[in-house]
């Protein structure tokens, strides 16, 4: 087992860890798909408001790739399909009947098929461009993270549990769709058994825990190579799919943050009501509370009506703007400011835990080309020069720097520690659809 140590990242200590193991149950009163979730598929629906479905059955397919379908998580009536501007879908609700009937799959069919068949092929993502993979693609190799080192983030043996024993099977079905290794990221106190797999320890602070970061350390991707990345979590939801012939939708839930009384662990369905688990569970202020269905640096932001976003396994919950006004502003000596960068004197404090709000403390300004985005990306790419070169969309400097290796997540830390306040999240994302596009 190789160790590979990381030395650019950063921890970000955020008060609000669930520190217990003790698992709650929660009935969702009502679950949703949210299509966005999903980049690169298209949605065309198979089923219309009023029908009833169960576990695995098809919600809709891909336009350009029909055989690609996202499944519904719980059983029960399709209550409703909202749309927004252009008809665009932005959510599938389903209310749930309490019955989670399933839909049985034919295990002899193809791994490939089963994947395509259950939805559980949505699931995963393909370098370049970070979509759903190409079923007409076969990966050069495919990586597997199996921890999650996003703050707040719960471990990913954790959210397992007892389906920890079918990561092995998981894996070897995987196996069987690349030309190359399936790779699997492990801290060094939780790693998995999986003779099939190819398994790296990675010491170091975040962004260590993202597939893609783990790839770029591992074996890049270049110019004509495709990988697949997807987590723990889903290697085993294979796993068992092939061992039950069952879809399992259910998720273990992280409730996290500073403005929660109690962070625990909820065990509900996928794409849950965040209202059915916030529920007498936030701490009573007169201040805006902001809802983050994920972590607090790649998360969606989401109303107290809204629903659990994939990957399904985390709500934070910090203050929107804790101080509007705040007496000398950015030139206070306050040891409580924070700063990633030695500004205040906070970094004599060490790491110790703490409460941030959404407040952007300045507006967008010229980018500073100090090396800040690099000591924030471990991956050997100059993380300044490529934002620049997508900002012009110069096509061949986005590939001579590294674009077919990049996601939005990969940059959200140094998004957070930019001194220009650019949303470098979705400069990438328009970057690589563009890329898409023209390539394609």
């Amino acid at each position: 087992m190789a160790i590979i140590k990381l030395k650019r990242g950063y921890d970000l200590n955020l008060k609000g860890k669930v520190e217990s193991n003790e698992v709650t149950d929660v009935k969702a009163t009502l679950a949703a798909i949210v299509p966005d979730d999903f980049h690169g598929v298209v949605p065309r629906m198979d089923k219309k408001a009023g029908e009833h479905v169960v576990v695995g059955e098809t919600l809709y397919h891909d336009k350009t790739h029909e055989e690609i379908k996202v499944t519904a998580p719980v059983s029960g009536t399709l209550k409703e399909v909202v749309r927004g501007e252009r008809r665009k879908i932005l959510a599938i609700t389903i209310e749930p009947d309490g019955h989670n009937d399933s839909r049985t799959f034919d295990t002899k069919n193809t791994v490939k098929d089963l994947l395509l068949e259950s939805g559980l092929w949505a699931m995963m993502r393909q370098r370049p461009y970070d979509v759903v993979p190409n079923p007409e693609a076969r990966p050069r190799d495919i990586f597997v993270t199996a921890f999650d080192s996003a703050p707040l983030a719960p471990s990913l043996l954790t959210v397992l549990g007892d389906d920890v024993k079918y990561v092995a099977r998981g894996v070897e079905a995987l196996k069987t769709l690349t030309l190359g290794n399936v790779y699997i990221g492990c801290r060094p106190d939780e790693t998995v058994e999986a003779p099939e797999a190819v398994i790296h320890t990675f010491v170091g602070p975040h962004p260590a825990g993202n597939a893609g970061i783990q790839a770029a350390n591992v074996k890049p991707v270049n110019k004509g190579d495709t990988v697949w990345t997807l987590d723990i979590v889903t290697v085993a939801r294979l796993g068992k799919l092939l061992a039950t012939g069952k879809l399992d939708c259910t998720a273990l839930v992280a409730v996290t943050g500073s403005e929660v009384k109690e962070p625990r662990l909820l065990r509900t369905v996928m794409g849950a009501a965040v209202g059915d688990l916030l529920a007498d569970n936030l701490v009573e202020s007169d201040k805006e509370q902001r809802i983050v269905s994920g972590n607090v640096l790649t998360g969606e932001h989401v109303t107290p009506d809204g629903f659990l976003r994939a990957p399904y396994r985390q709500i934070t919950i910090i203050p929107e703007v804790a101080k509007r006004d705040e007496f000398m502003g950015w030139a206070s000596l306050s040891h409580k400011k924070f700063s990633v960068h030695r500004t205040f004197l906070s970094w004599m404090c060490g790491k110790k835990e703490r409460s941030l709000d959404a407040k952007m403390n300045g507006g967008e300004r010229a980018i500073v080309m100090c090396g800040e985005y690099d000591r924030m990306l471990p991956m050997d790419i100059y993380g300044e020069f490529l934002i620049k070169a997508i900002i012009a969309f110069d096509i061949d400097k986005m590939e001579q720097l590294g674009i077919y290796e990049v996601a939005p997540e990969d940059f959200a830390l140094a998004e957070f520690a930019d001194t220009s306040k650019l949303e470098l999240q979705y400069i990438v994302r328009e970057g690589l659809d563009k890329m898409r596009a023209e390539m394609e």
